[in-house]
């Protein structure tokens, strides 16, 4: 983990802003000057960026975005777009941006300097918080915004290895830096963790004929680029299959992507440990793009949506009430026009939520119960009241 500093690196001094030091190899579908060192010039940035949902998630934000001298965390920051927003629109916000990409922060930082005043960016994955707030000396964050998944650069660019539309060596990790990439787990991994990976993390109903396929390809030579891959995965799923769901590669694609950067347990790490430092009537906003991430992100903010407390009482005893209140309900999709500008977004699912506030007045030493919907949307009976029918 890093702090980017404007006009200077992290732990080096500006004459060597240019070295990479990891001796890494740098394919050649683009010629480009790779983000070794903190805070170096990428030279002609790259890629574009459409913030998803971006008007509905400053508007689920707003109110705590209001607040003076209000802290907003950018979990994903990418190539800065939501951020810029906030920026513009709360001159008092003070950003903390979190990318385990550092050409992404690279292209951020410079989106993002006319605001360097009250801009922090951190080279960290998103469950780094904790250590990044202690850093920088703030206790709590006000608003936050996780918008998960691939980024546009990412996607884009084909020599990141994401896209199986594109020529490109088969690497997929989020920070090039660091990790194994998709072409060690493709060649190296054991046919049944693969048949696993591809089942759970991508949902693929052919994960074992994918494998097999797999398999007897790295027996002759080592897969080593995307299209190589993308192939082998459309022979290997029956015709009648490929003829609907789009890209027939794109399940196993999903899958080794979430293998090669962890992405899963690193969501399951970060929601406690941000909900922790969110402040009281902070808000907090998760964009996720499949089922697993959005069943991750429903039971974290479920847990602490509800009491804690016997279900039998009539009041929360202290300590036992809800700590979080959920600002949508369900998960939100996208709308038609939202998707028509914008087709990556297609498959967001949206939830919010916002740190109830313990000091806010209580009614004696404990609080009134608040009556919980079940199924048919009727409230949470107490025990032993009588239901329609049964007696007078």
């Amino acid at each position: 983990m890093g702090i980017w500093r404007y006009g200077t690196t992290s732990g080096g001094s500006t004459d060597d802003r240019n070295t990479d030091h990891r001796n890494t190899p740098v394919y050649g579908w683009h010629a480009r000057e790779r983000a070794g060192a903190m805070g170096v010039d990428m030279g002609e940035l790259r890629g574009t960026h459409v913030p998803v949902l971006l008007e509905r998630c400053i508007e689920l934000l707003a109110p705590a975005l209001d607040r003076p001298g209000a802290v907003h965390v950018d979990f994903t920051l990418g190539l800065g777009g939501h951020a810029e927003a906030v920026l513009e629109r709360y001159p008092d916000v003070t950003l903390v941006g979190l990318d385990r990409d550092p050409e992404a922060l690279a292209h951020a930082r410079h989106r993002l300097a006319r605001f360097e005043a009250r801009t922090h960016l951190v080279h960290a994955v998103f469950d780094e918080l904790p250590e990044a707030l202690a850093e920088l000396k703030l206790p709590a964050f006000h608003s936050g915004l996780m918008d998960l998944g691939v980024s546009s650069l990412q996607l884009d660019e084909a020599d990141r290895g994401f896209a199986y539309s594109k020529d490109a060596p088969l690497d997929m990790r989020m920070n090039q830096s660091d990790g194994p990439t998709a072409e060690d787990v493709v060649n190296g991994y054991e046919p049944g963790e693969l048949v696993r990976i591809l089942r759970v993390y991508g949902e693929e109903k052919f994960a074992t004929r994918v494998v097999s396929s797999i398999v007897k390809q790295r027996a002759k030579a080592r897969i080593v680029s995307t299209s190589l891959l993308a192939d082998l995965v459309r022979d290997a799923i029956p015709a009648a299959a490929r003829r609907t769901g789009g890209n027939p590669a794109k399940r196993t694609f999903q899958a080794l992507r979430i293998e090669v950067n962890g992405e899963l347990a690193a969501l399951e790490n970060a929601l406690p440990s941000a909900l922790d430092r969110l402040a009281p009537r902070g808000r907090f906003v998760v964009m996720s793009y499949h089922s697993l991430e959005d069943r991750i992100v429903k039971r974290a903010l479920a847990e602490r949506a509800r009491s804690t407390g016997p279900i039998d009482l009539p009041v929360e005893l202290p300590g036992t009430g809800p700590s979080l209140r959920l600002l949508t309900r369900g998960s939100e999709p996208p709308t038609e026009q939202e998707v028509a500008e914008n087709p990556r977004a297609a498959s967001v699912k949206l939830r919010a939520a916002e740190r109830i506030d313990e000091h806010e007045p209580a009614s004696g030493a404990a609080r009134e119960r608040a009556r919980m919907p079940v199924a048919g949307g009727r409230g949470r009976e107490r025990p032993g009241a009588r239901k329609k029918g049964e007696g007078h």
